[in-house]
């Protein structure tokens, strides 16, 4: 299915200057024409809020579709269109799931296929919103190449500088489409603040060149609440943690795994010439690794997610879904130094400075990734007996983060079944599992990756794209959803793979998949 590039989108300026506070009119209606208006209100623009207007609009029916714009003046903005959460019996939902939205390294066209989709009840953003980097930082030699760079040019670290990206995210006609025509539900992740970012600090900063964390932290916390559709919470920014009821079919939980709690994560290259046997590295992971106090949640929001699910499973509903940034499922990383050659690391370490380093430790059966869940394998124990305590059964994650396609099983240290994981690929942002990674072997990498690891049953890099997960009452499907090129604004869409998940006792399986090539068939089982 081919789809040509949008024309006639409406100019919006990248960030909007006037010399003193503005008055915005907004309406909303229950039809696209605005003969059946609904409400309408005024609300100030000024310079506290980037001119921003963010408005909670009350006594809207549930399970409906409303459509609002603004004005200033004489001049209309754009409309809108928008769901509320429904009540009652609810018999399917259906959500488009994505992640990974690098401005530089390509066209949003992802953003630009499910905005030509017109059942969805919402679009869930699994974090990485923007990027932090500058054009001399990750995806700077693709975005000279788009002509598509990163504004401003430098590394953001101030309130202005964080403002300026997401106004130039915002300004993406793709991206508009998107926003007009879902609702969204996002969570963010590191580079919404910097890359690897923890609770007091991030891998890409340097506090002796720019400056303290918690004011680069509070600035980038500001400038997302001002530009994105979201409530601040009423305590600390960082508690951005909710759920939402739909009915009587599912609540969705959005997690907060970054910076209200998250301990330092480890390096490879800090870790690796510690160890010199695999008998060293299960000592690590057993006295270090999996030390008690390398918090993921905190207990605050642990009490948060346990109230969440026990009402989920008291009200009958059959599902629960978590909104999840990095990976959860256990994956250890496949010996990689029979396949790997000297020049593919150095290759690899002109984009990873950590190249060296998790090559020579994949041979120790150490975890993939220490960003993930799985450098927090205590914290994650600890939320599958939140989830298990609690009644959560019928158990769905959805995660982003790796720009990779995943179908995972959730199970617990003692290999007990907790739920499914369901992960999707970038926007934008490539993947180490795409085929041109490692000297052309990233595709290989998949496959022993998959092989390797008994939870993961499918694995891929090949294709930009987002899950459609369709939700029913016994069943659910996910659909990854692709397209061809984010090189070009014109793009073929196809499905790459399905999966359906049943209830079986009430946990959450796999039941079939679609799609797959002979080898992933039988790596799925």
């Amino acid at each position: 299915m081919k789809f040509m590039p949008r024309t006639g989108s409406p100019p919006i300026p990248t960030q909007v200057v006037w010399p003193s506070p503005r008055t915005v009119v907004w309406e909303t209606a229950a039809d696209e024409a605005f003969t059946d208006m609904r409400g309408k209100g005024e609300a100030v623009a000024d310079p506290s809020g980037d001119w921003t207007v963010k408005v909670l609009v009350q006594d809207l029916e549930p399970g409906g579709i409303y459509y609002y714009r603004f004005r200033v003046g004489a001049v209309y903005s754009p409309v809108g269109r928008t769901r509320t959460l429904p009540t009652g019996s609810v018999e399917s939902l259906r959500f488009a799931v994505i992640s990974c939205s690098n401005f530089p390294f390509g066209y949003f066209n992802v953003y630009d296929l499910i905005a030509r989709q017109d059942n969805l009840d919402a679009i869930v953003h699994l974090g990485d919103y923007i990027y932090e980097y500058g054009t001399d930082g990750y995806g700077g030699a693709a975005g000279a190449k788009l002509d598509r760079n990163h504004q401003p040019t430098h590394e953001i670290i101030t309130l202005d500088d964080y403002r300026k990206r997401h106004a130039q995210y915002k300004a993406d006609p793709a991206s508009q489409a998107a926003h007009a025509k879902h609702l969204l539900i996002p969570i963010w992740d590191d580079h919404e603040t910097s890359n690897n970012s923890w609770k007091d600090g991030a891998e890409n900063h340097d506090p002796a060149t720019e400056g303290d964390w918690e004011t680069r932290r509070r600035a980038a916390l500001q400038a997302y609440y001002e530009w994105m559709p979201v409530r601040e919470p009423n305590g600390s920014p960082e508690a951005f943690f909710r759920s939402y009821a739909y009915g009587d079919l599912l609540t969705l939980a959005a997690i907060e795994t970054r910076l209200m709690a998250r301990a330092r994560q480890f390096e490879y290259s800090e870790i690796v010439p510690t160890l010199e046997t695999p008998e060293d590295a299960q000592q690590f992971i057993k006295d270090v690794l999996w030390r008690d106090d390398r918090e993921m949640l905190g207990a605050a929001q642990r009490d948060f997610i346990a109230d969440a699910i026990n009402q989920s499973a008291a009200s009958g509903q059959p599902w629960r879904l978590i909104a999840n940034q990095i990976i959860m499922a256990k994956v250890i990383a496949p010996d990689l130094n029979p396949h790997v050659t000297e020049d593919d690391i150095v290759e690899l370490e002109k984009s990873w400075n950590q190249a060296r380093a998790f090559v020579k430790s994949s041979a120790l059966g150490l975890p993939t990734n220490f960003d993930a869940w799985d450098g927090y394998p205590a914290a994650r124990e600890r939320f599958y007996d939140t989830v298990k305590q609690n009644g959560g059964d019928g158990l769905i994650v959805v995660t982003g983060d790796t720009h990779t396609w995943w179908a995972n099983d959730l199970t617990d240290k003692a290999g007990g079944h907790v739920g499914v994981e369901l992960g999707t690929h970038s926007v934008t942002s490539p993947s180490p599992y795409r085929k041109s990674f490692l000297g052309g072997k990233g595709a290989e990498y998949a496959l022993l990756t998959n092989r390797e690891n008994k939870d993961v049953r499918y694995l891929s890099g090949e294709d930009h794209g987002y899950i459609d997960l369709e939700i029913g009452r016994d069943k659910a499907k996910a659909r990854f959803m692709a397209v061809d090129t984010v090189e070009s604004r014109e793009y073929n869409a196809f499905e790459k793979a399905a999966f359906t998940i049943k209830r079986s006792k009430g946990a959450s399986k796999f039941s079939g998949a679609h799609g797959l090539s002979l080898k992933e068939r039988w790596l799925f089982g």
